[in-house]
């Protein structure tokens, strides 16, 4: 591309040390390029209300010791372009010790990193350089289900009557001869102390099959959500809650900022183990996901991070399907489980169009609408964590691209990502443009969910593979030509050394857009009001300002034909203004005037502008 972006923003990280107790961006101005812009203490402020976060794929970020596997070190090494991003904190994806039959999400030991990573030593010293660099760092945690490899599910399947016995969730099974069982159930028979037995219910692992796997040691079925060499504990027994918590606070007394909590909804099960209405529907309310006793643990969990110093963050992987039920997580009006549930149906309305497992989604004007007014609404004031792309799903270049606009459409939906009220989350290569490589060949495959469900699903590997640095050797990834994913092509042309010296490129665009955020006290604390209200193809809103702060107008094309909005500040109880523009698409051609305006917008076009 040759045409310039209209912008008059440029972000710069900051560069001074700081306290992680008390750092937040300050807001000035943008600053120019060769200045900074420096933190400032604001006690009274709650980071992760105001924060970028930037997801990492340990495996897939940068490799220094060329075994072709990402490793700590690697994220130590590219500190200063995630400072220069604008970057507020990492989330790491599990680097704990771990057989890796899901790739670190089977814990075999949560109180140490895993070799190929490094060491507890490059993970204090990365710490250390974040620290240096305004960056906190969050642990992924996974509470509901250890490895089969863990020292702890070793002993507690060895017999009926160890130390560890009742730590996870044991059960006989019931007699084969029973004329009520299910097809699932039947496919799993085998020979107990009182002759054939199978599970005790329908219940069906998310990998596909019966979610019980029998262990004759002890002569018992163990059950798994997930992977069979992911066991489920059994956070019935206090015992279980206290080691847990006991590792949580092993990582927050080293440091961290907080934890992402995977999968949180399935950390109980029935007691009665009754049959599941719809056992094979992942994330449905059933008997194995989204029980009440959840949120007691939450709350015990809460209080526990808020005895800690540098206000401590829980995130929450969640699949609600509305407001009302998301809220249920913050702890409504108490406020007092997940600061930041992960609000899966704003980045991902696949999950509720049910187009989630075709890797298609659609920027409507009307959805979107009634996410931001929910969100200000319907949430008690708690503050939405909002995201586009994570590990588990196709990429949103994937999703809402249309193989033509592809980069109108990735600026489009960075604008309504960063300029939506709430905390962002970002995944690497995001901001890049990379693109989902998804293996053609199961033979490729090494994600067991497409191993397992090939070839309706194909797996996760597609968004997994490695971050392009550079367009040379293993887009400078590593210097080992065997990297654990293939380099896909496109690291040619979409790479952070090409995009960086390319004005009009992605990378640029999400600069300016975190810069955005970072300078506006509108964008940083404003609430949302709809205009141009009915509009079927036009996003537009206003972020509100605080007193003696401006509005920002923000205004998103997501068709590729050209559109005309309307927008009437009057219905926002504003009056006609003087529009600064912080940031447009290539073509568009603001207005100067704003009061009852129709604005012609070109194809996928955004418009960013404070209003004076």
């Amino acid at each position: 591309m040759t045409r310039k972006l209209t912008k008059t923003v440029t972000v710069i990280a900051s560069l001074a040390t700081f306290t992680l107790c008390v750092f937040l961006p300050a807001q000035q101005p943008a600053a120019a390029p060769s200045e900074a812009i420096t933190g400032q203490s604001r006690d009274n402020d709650q980071w992760w209300k105001h924060a970028v976060v930037y997801e990492i794929y340990p495996r897939s970020f940068g490799d220094t010791n060329g075994d072709g596997v990402g490793d700590l070190n690697g994220v130590t090494q590219h500190l200063d372009y995630l400072q220069q991003l604008g970057v507020d904190a990492i989330w790491l994806a599990p680097i704990y010790p771990s057989p890796q039959v899901d790739f670190g999400y089977d814990v075999s030991d949560y109180e140490a990193v895993d070799p190929q990573y490094g060491t507890l030593a490059d993970f204090d010293r990365l710490l250390q350089q974040a620290e240096k660099r305004n960056i906190r760092i969050i642990l992924d945690m996974v509470l509901n289900h250890t490895s089969d490899k863990d020292a702890w599910f070793v002993e507690s399947a060895s017999s009926r009557t160890n130390a560890k016995a009742d730590w996870y969730v044991w059960n006989d099974g019931v007699p084969a001869t029973n004329t009520d069982l299910t097809d699932i159930q039947r496919s799993n028979v085998q020979t107990g102390p009182k002759g054939q037995v199978v599970p005790p219910n329908n219940w069906a692992s998310a990998f596909r099959g019966t979610a019980w796997t029998w262990v004759p040691a002890r002569q018992q079925f163990y059950y798994h959500k997930f992977y069979a060499a992911q066991p489920d504990l059994n956070w019935r027994n206090p015992q279980v809650e206290r080691a847990m918590f006991d590792v949580m606070r092993f990582w927050l007394d080293r440091g961290v900022s907080g934890f992402r909590l995977d999968a949180i909804p399935a950390l109980f099960e029935d007691p009665q183990l009754r049959n599941d209405p719809d056992p094979r529907n992942f994330g449905a309310p059933g008997y194995t996901w989204d029980l009440p006793e959840v949120h007691d643990v939450l709350k015990r969990l809460r209080k526990m991070l808020d005895s800690y110093p540098c206000e401590r963050v829980l995130i929450g992987e969640l699949l609600e399907p509305n407001m009302s039920k998301l809220d249920l997580w913050y702890g409504g009006t108490a406020h007092d489980e997940l600061q930041l549930p992960m609000d899966y149906f704003f980045g991902l309305p696949g999950i509720l169009t049910g187009s989630m497992l075709t890797g298609k989604d659609k920027l409507n004007a009307s959805f979107y609408r009634n996410q931001l007014v929910g969100m200000s609404t319907q949430l008690h004031g708690s503050r939405p964590f909002l995201f586009f792309d994570n590990h588990d799903n196709v990429r949103s270049l994937d999703r809402f691209g249309d193989g033509t606009h592809n980069v109108e459409i990735a600026r489009v939906v960075a604008a309504l990502l960063f300029t939506s009220p709430g905390t962002v989350q970002i995944y690497y290569g995001e901001e890049i443009g990379m693109l989902t490589t998804t293996p053609t060949r199961r033979e490729d495959v090494k994600d067991p969910v497409g191993r397992a469900l090939w070839p309706q699903n194909k797996g996760r590997d597609g968004e997994r593979t490695p971050m392009q640095w550079t367009p040379g050797p293993q887009a400078g990834f590593s210097t080992n030509p065997d990297t654990w994913l293939p380099i896909p092509p496109s690291a040619a042309t979409t790479n952070v050394q090409t995009e960086e010296k390319n004005p009009d490129s992605l990378l640029n665009w999400y600069k300016a857009l975190i810069s955005i955020r970072r300078s506006s006290p509108a964008m940083r604390d404003g609430s949302v009001a709809i205009v141009d209200e009915t509009n079927a193809n036009v996003l537009s809103f206003v972020r509100t300002a605080p007193a003696g702060a401006k509005p920002v107008l923000v205004v998103l094309n997501l068709t590729s034909a050209a559109q005309i909005a309307t927008i009437d500040l009057a219905k926002v109880k504003m009056g006609p203004g003087d529009p600064k523009t912080l940031l447009a698409s290539p073509g568009f051609q603001a207005p100067t005037v704003l009061n009852t305006t129709s604005i012609s917008l070109p194809s996928f076009a955004v418009w960013i502008a404070e209003i004076d």
